[in-house]
């Protein structure tokens, strides 16, 4: 047996073969990069329809590399990035560009909200803090600045439904991607009666929430990928989920670390709807499936900060020396002191608003200095969240992935070292293609095969983690000054 396992980030689309081992097939692999377009009042966005092209390419370039043994895929599951908004009109068109996670402009929305609702109370029934991530502040926003495109949209939903309906024909949404918008009510597994009307929408302009798969595809697909027409389509989950599922962080003794264009810190826990714990201040709570929960924190920075560094500072261009000239500064040796907002905030403090800073700077600082204490930025936030999130683990390891931890050792054991505990390095370095991939055949019914023991541990040093300590500190102050924390 064979699963098709489509990943669809913000940044690129992958279609990969897995067997019933959660093994990926070497030569069944399609992937398509593109880059959202940022504005410069915050705007971070993608097109529908080139995503849709790029999904199809990617599944291409993946059917062809399988060859006959496409006749054994079973089922196809997909992970899509949490987040994204679309408004499509009465005949399924697209309204507007595709709003992602990153897009801060409904920030003013957000605050308005705030100042609206109970944000402590809508954080324990949905999940997730208003901050302009999530549907109410981007619906509002459109509905403020963009009247006559919010009354024509007769459907609002992410990219995920608007692809699973393109494809199957059917207008729908997993629990878990229903979780990440902002609009779901936990308690009850439906839409929010409250987000809804400070959203300004009504439930049926919403994808139903379902998720069985739907058996085969609509032309012109159905010709175009025979092999996969008539085979269940399941509806996908978020990228998180899909992420912790994938490097085998499936249960509450593994922590999943993933470093990518952002970050997160994330735990799977066995909970049923309906009976969640409350969800601590700083986090979110989202979830796998209708009996598993997904808590963690996600931070807006992560790769995107090294890749900022490289393209504006004047680092060594070669990756070995830039490199070494990285791990030649010494922890927290630079004397400054930074907040990596280069794109907003979301964990733990939730400002969209606030932005990237740099304190102590002088004469002397020179560019790889500058991209050491941003690193070190970053890896002091993941330590917020960390703090934050083991509580609700059990006695647990912590599992990286993520390009940007495996493309920068030194960065990685940064990361070790401000969090203080060991840290896994995952061997598949796609987790979410593979999480797709283990949901779908669970969903098949085959027993998941079990994790796969880390490539390498990153173990801290004990000194360097005291040193880390106290750069917290004044990062806490200098966010205290500059930002201000907000309780929700």
């Amino acid at each position: 047996m064979l699963v098709l396992a489509l990943d669809v980030g913000t940044s690129s689309t992958r279609a990969r073969i897995y067997d019933e081992r959660g093994r990926a097939r070497p030569d069944a692999e399609g992937h398509v990069a593109y880059e959202p377009r940022t504005t410069p009042d915050g705007g971070v966005e993608l097109d529908a329809d080139a995503l849709l092209d790029a999904v199809v390419r990617a599944l291409d370039e993946c059917l062809a590399g399988c060859g006959g043994a496409a006749r054994d895929i079973a089922g196809v599951g997909a992970s899509v990035f949490w987040h994204s908004l679309i408004g499509l009109d009465r005949s399924g068109s697209a309204l507007t560009p595709v709003f992602t996670w990153a897009d801060t402009r409904s920030a003013a929305a957000a605050r308005a909200l705030r100042r609206d609702l109970d944000a402590r109370a809508v954080l324990q029934r949905t999940g997730t803090p208003i901050h302009s991530t999530f549907f109410p502040a981007k619906l509002r926003w459109l509905r403020e600045t963009r009247p006559e495109v919010f009354a024509r949209a007769a459907r609002w939903g992410g990219f995920a439904e608007v692809l699973h309906a393109r494809l199957t024909g059917s207008w729908q949404c997993s629990l878990s991607m229903a979780s990440g918008t902002g609009l779901l009510d936990q308690e009850r597994g439906g839409w929010d009666r409250v987000m809804l009307e400070a959203a300004g929408i009504a439930a049926d302009a919403l994808p139903s929430i379902d998720d069985e798969p739907r058996v085969g595809l609509i032309a012109p697909w159905a010709e175009r990928w025979p092999a996969v027409a008539r085979v269940p389509w399941y509806p996908a989950h978020g990228d998180g989920a899909c992420s912790n599922m994938g490097s085998g962080c499936a249960g509450p003794d593994r922590i999943a670390l993933n470093v990518g264009t952002s970050a997160a810190l994330r735990v799977v826990r066995p909970e049923g709807l309906g009976a969640h714990r409350a969800t601590p201040s700083g986090l979110w709570r989202y979830r796998v499936d209708g009996r598993r929960a997904l808590v963690g924190g996600a931070t807006s920075e992560g790769g995107n900060v090294f890749a900022w560094c490289r393209k504006t500072l004047a680092l060594p261009a070669d990756d070995a020396a830039l490199e070494q000239a990285l791990a030649a500064v010494p922890p927290d040796g630079h004397g400054l002191t930074a907040l990596p907002f280069l794109a907003g905030e979301r964990s733990p403090g939730w400002r969209p608003e606030a932005r990237a800073a740099l304190a102590e700077m002088s004469l002397a600082t020179d560019a790889v200095e500058i991209t050491r204490a941003l690193l070190e930025a970053v890896a002091l936030r993941l330590a917020e969240i960390y703090d934050r999130l083991r509580p609700l683990a059990a006695e647990h390891r912590v599992i990286g992935s993520g390009g940007a931890i495996g493309h920068s050792p030194t960065w990685a054991q940064i990361i070790a070292d401000a969090l203080g505990v060991p840290i896994g390095l995952s061997p598949d370095t796609e987790a979410s293609a593979r999480g797709a991939a283990i949901l779908t055949l669970e969903a098949l019914g085959v027993q998941t095969p079990p994790p796969a023991d880390p490539v390498r541990i990153l173990r801290p040093d004990p000194g360097i983690h005291a040193k880390y300590q106290v750069a917290r500190r004044r990062q806490r102050r200098l966010y205290d000054n500059i930002v201000g924390f907000q309780d929700s």
